[in-house]
């Protein structure tokens, strides 16, 4: 009998739903199962990281590697795995473009974790106790991951053969991506695979998007009602899409709530949060400052606005003047 492919499953900075979409598959997951051999999947089963230095250099057919590169453990895992690899696969928004935990770098390291052990409401600390990624008491010795100043995608930190976006990817996506895996029939390396177009095109209301916007206002989704049929940017209401690739099947639209980005740029954007804001700027209807400042503060959180997923690969990447550690220099 032939050896099965060896697949992997790894997550880094990441909060289990890239994971869950991999159970998502239902009854499709038990085929898998039989076609493949999981060599690593901490999430579902009991592997060890000795288990994966043990085997061969290239050895694994397949690593889809999920979550942001945000600790020296994820550095060193993200490394192993893509020594161990043939194909690694950066599987879902945080390994494709530092996702939801990139926003984090709009702050240093030390103000992460003053925020966090020292200035929350909730904590009692007085004696400002920090995690310590070294600690020797009563003759034992615990270690801890250190924590990289800055976030960054998959592809920022080892070459990455192949993406495959959302947040959470979605079955069907990951279902084409094993079958194509399977059958050697993946596009060229480099791919991200999802379809290169704009989400808008697929959008169930796209009829309804005016040819010309102009913005009196924005309004935020949790504050008006919602029309059902009609496009967001119609409605004033920022909505990513025109910027986001397509391939998600569209389920905050059906749930009446505007697309947040999650599938990432097609290949023609270089900056999804730019394009999408320059969109937006340009159909500001008042010229005057004061009256342009009253429509943006329709939008008080550009940052997680327009690079909620991406900020880490953005042309931005990080705050302006934040002490740079060596190690992130690349």
């Amino acid at each position: 009998m032939p050896e099965k492919p060896k697949i992997a499953f790894y997550w880094c900075a990441s909060c289990g739903g890239c994971e869950e979409s991999a159970v998502d598959l239902a009854e499709g997951i038990l085929g898998l199962l039989d076609a493949v051999e999981f060599v690593l999947w901490p999430v579902a089963m009991d592997f060890k990281k000795k288990d994966v230095e043990s085997l061969a250099d290239g050895s694994i057919t397949a690593t889809f590697l999920n979550g942001a590169i945000r600790t020296s453990e994820h550095e060193e895992m993200a490394r192993l795995l893509r020594r161990k690899s043939r194909i690694l696969i950066a599987y879902g928004s945080c390994a494709h473009q530092g996702g939801i935990p990139g926003l984090a770098n709009q702050f240093s390291r030390e103000e992460i974790l003053r925020g966090v052990y020292d200035d929350s409401p909730s904590t009692n600390n007085a004696e400002g106790v920090r995690p310590r990624s070294d600690h020797r008491e009563g003759g034992f010795r615990v270690t801890l991951p250190d924590l990289h100043n800055v976030v960054r995608s998959l592809d920022q930190l080892v070459p990455v053969d192949y993406s495959l976006p959302g947040c959470p990817p979605t079955p069907k996506l990951l279902g084409e991506a094993v079958r194509a895996l399977l059958a050697g029939t993946l596009p060229p390396r480099g791919s991200v695979l999802a379809p290169d177009v704009a989400l808008c095109e697929s959008c169930p209301r796209k009829d309804s998007k005016p040819t010309d916007l102009s913005y009196q206002e924005f309004r935020r989704p949790h504050r008006v009602a919602l029309d059902p049929a009609t496009c967001f940017l119609a409605q004033g209401i920022v909505c990513m899409g025109p910027a986001t690739r397509g391939g998600c099947e569209a389920p905050c639209i059906g749930g009446n709530m505007p697309c947040t980005g999650c599938f990432g740029p097609t290949s023609r954007a270089r900056d999804q949060g730019a394009k999408a804001l320059s969109a937006i700027a340009s159909s500001v209807e008042p010229t005057d400052d004061a009256a342009i400042d009253r429509v943006l503060d329709g939008i008080p959180d550009p940052i997680g606005t327009f690079y909620r997923y991406g900020l880490a690969r953005s042309i931005l990447r990080r705050k302006a003047g934040l002490p740079v550690d060596p190690r992130e220099a690349r």
